[in-house]
């Protein structure tokens, strides 16, 4: 096992290599300067000496290949550097900033699994029943429908209800509270979100859970266990369950690590101060230091992630050996 779990963090090197590579060329690729757009602001003036000077400060006028090797370096020695925007330390920048994601990045899990499993669960036991049509359905239209569009129909519907029972619309609070301090202001805050992700993320692991637990009761063993009484089908019926779930545990990491960093659209919706809407300013303004470190930051999660799910795989699984 512990070998298994030293080659995977080495394949991982040329995986990250690989993503710095290319988060690092698509960056640049992005027409604009970030000298201009900072000293631009406002509609002035700004000389080429200006622009010059604030390159050499910044290290933009230094060969590609340089650039690269300092990036690398970077991440090597866990030293990140400066936002090239606001100058703060980017570690700092994200440390404000991570919370508020992996909150609700957590709470939408632990919510697309409770959703998800127990009602994929019931949609293979009762097979082309009027529960297994709704069931697909609800998956169905979670797939389908826009992040951006279901977070905006879930403020309008708490607008309206909330102003038919008390007479006053309400929204979640804008500004963050942790959940040490006020555990309630802070879940008026993520709650709604995380509901929103939740749902979306629920629906793929409800039609994989399903799939997975009709593959598993058609085989052999099930029918010959199922013929022979009403206790030999409970028992097999916990072994399908457990069997099934184990590509779902696999959804579940990898819907977990994309998570972290795909909270764009619903933190920019909610106007959530946390990891997505930072890396879009880090875009907009050219903060090509910070908008490499937070992409970065979900691809070490990703794949740290993968390598947790494939190791509780093969341990869920005994028929799965460390090779």
């Amino acid at each position: 096992m512990h070998r298994y779990i030293v080659t995977r963090l080495l394949l991982a090197v040329p995986t990250l290599a690989g993503a710095a590579a290319l988060v690092f060329i698509l960056m640049r690729l992005i027409p604009g300067d970030i000298c201009v757009i900072r000293m631009g602001a406002g509609g002035a003036h700004v000389s080429q000496a200006a622009v010059e000077l604030c390159h050499r400060q910044l290290g933009l006028d230094d060969p590609m290949i340089v650039q690269f090797f300092h990036f690398l370096l970077s991440y090597v020695t866990f030293d990140f550097g400066n936002s090239m925007w606001s100058g703060n330390p980017v570690s700092q920048e994200i440390l404000l900033r991570l919370p508020v994601s992996l909150e609700v990045a957590i709470l939408a899990t632990v919510i697309a699994i409770l959703i998800a499993i127990p009602l994929g669960t019931l949609s293979a036991l009762r097979e082309n029943t009027i529960l297994d049509h709704v069931v697909r359905v609800v998956a169905i239209a979670g797939i389908a429908t826009p992040s951006f569009w279901l977070g905006i129909m879930s403020l309008i519907l708490v607008l309206n209800v909330t102003s038919m029972v008390s007479g006053k619309p309400w929204l979640p609070p804008i500004d963050y509270v942790s959940l040490w301090q006020d555990p309630l202001r802070n879940l008026s805050i993520v709650l709604l979100p995380a509901l929103t992700v939740g749902y979306r993320y629920s629906a793929v692991t409800m039609r994989l859970t399903r799939s997975a637990m009709l593959e598993v009761m058609r085989e052999d063993y099930i029918r010959t266990a199922r013929a022979k009484g009403l206790l030999e089908q409970i028992i097999v019926n916990r072994h399908a369950l457990k069997n099934a779930l184990l590509p779902v545990v696999t959804l579940i990491g990898i819907e977990f690590a994309f998570l972290i960093g795909g909270l764009v659209i619903t933190e920019q919706v909610f106007n959530l101060n946390g990891i997505g809407r930072l890396l879009v300013q880090a875009v907009q303004n050219q903060d090509n230091v910070l908008a490499q470190a937070l992409v970065m930051l979900v691809v070490v999660v990703f794949v740290l992630t993968n390598l947790v799910v494939d190791v509780l795989y093969a341990w869920l699984d005994p028929r799965i050996r460390y090779s």
